[in-house]
């Protein structure tokens, strides 16, 4: 079976906080969930009525039972996901401060993660070549094996050989933490940003890929780059997408923020929605980012990713609907 989302990178077990608006120390209970920015949005996707997958590795214990489990229950393939022996199940704590504090916290990722140990040769790479869109992050860069991984999945599906319709996409997902330094990180990104068409990120992480700027100038050279849609997120100015021959710009959604970190996954699942739709880039904008918006209104992240319908909705009680 072939896919129409097939992901690849991270994660984990979200462990979410039940009191709001408190530091950990102050929280009392928890809510367990499904993590892990490529495993969202392959969530995300399915939401969307979307075959989809995610390559992965989990721990060999119960937390990477219970992601099975998650994967499964949303309706995403975990035939790419197997155990790695002697490493633990990540897991991501949070806090929760609306409008705009949520530091996380990572415990299980260093020295090193499962999912950091994707190794090339385990890589299905007909899977890879036959998905319509493959997506990756600058996460799963930041280290070997799955640093070759990641590199040895991209060349199996060069960009001037996709048809129409079908993209390799790279979400530049810089979290610092993760990397030596960010020398590394430019390095890394613009060796992959030769095998992609899609990279999509917020003004911080484009600047780590092609240099800072206006987000003009970041569209422009991911563009000279060889992709053939760059996508700049602006924040309280929305989202910028260029391609060689449009320039769109997507006014935010505004909504009350709850837990603002699902956002851009959320976003991540509707553009792959609606790139797979073969809208126009106007409406594959609005789309995703009116369900980035959602989800900042909830506490949860795989959990409330939205349906179709709810984004439609949305948009149509902005006065910003279109007929999908």
């Amino acid at each position: 079976m072939s896919y129409d989302l097939l992901t690849m990178g991270r994660i984990s077990v979200d462990i979410y906080p039940n009191d709001i608006g408190v530091g950990l120390e102050d929280v009392t209970s928890f809510g367990k969930y499904l993590g892990g920015s490529p495993s969202n949005v392959a969530v995300a996707a399915a939401k969307h009525g979307r075959r989809s997958a995610v390559i992965t590795r989990t721990g060999d214990d119960p937390f990477g039972e219970y992601l099975h489990r998650e994967l499964t229950r949303y309706g995403v393939d975990d035939a790419h996901v197997s155990p790695v022996q002697g490493l633990q199940t990540p897991a991501t704590f949070c806090a929760i401060k609306p409008p705009e504090d949520f530091p996380l916290y990572f415990y299980g990722r260093f020295p090193t993660a499962p999912d950091l140990q994707i190794r090339a040769e385990e890589v299905d790479v007909d899977a890879v070549r036959e998905a319509t869109v493959f997506w990756s992050t600058v996460t799963g860069l930041c280290q070997e094996p799955a640093r070759s991984a990641q590199l040895h999945a991209h060349r199996a599906r060069p960009r001037q050989e996709l048809g129409e319709g079908r993209h390799t996409v790279l979400d530049l997902d810089y979290r610092p933490m993760f990397w030596d330094s960010i020398e590394d990180a430019t390095a890394q990104v613009r060796e992959n940003l030769k095998h992609v068409s899609i990279a999509i990120g917020n003004r911080e992480e484009c600047a780590v890929a092609v240099g800072d700027g206006s987000p003009d100038e970041q569209a422009d050279r991911l563009l000279e780059a060889g992709v053939s849609i760059a996508v700049v997120k602006m924040g309280a100015a929305g989202v910028l997408a260029k391609t060689a021959e449009d320039r769109v710009v997507s006014e935010p959604v505004a909504v009350e923020t709850q837990n603002g970190l699902g956002a851009g996954d959320s976003f991540g699942g509707a553009f792959c929605h609606g790139i797979l739709s073969g809208w126009e880039l106007q409406h594959v904008l609005d789309f995703a980012n009116a369900a980035g918006a959602i989800v900042a209104s909830r506490i949860a992240c795989s959990e409330d990713m939205p349906t179709s319908d709810e984004v439609l909705q949305l948009l149509d009680e902005r006065g910003r609907g279109f007929q999908a």
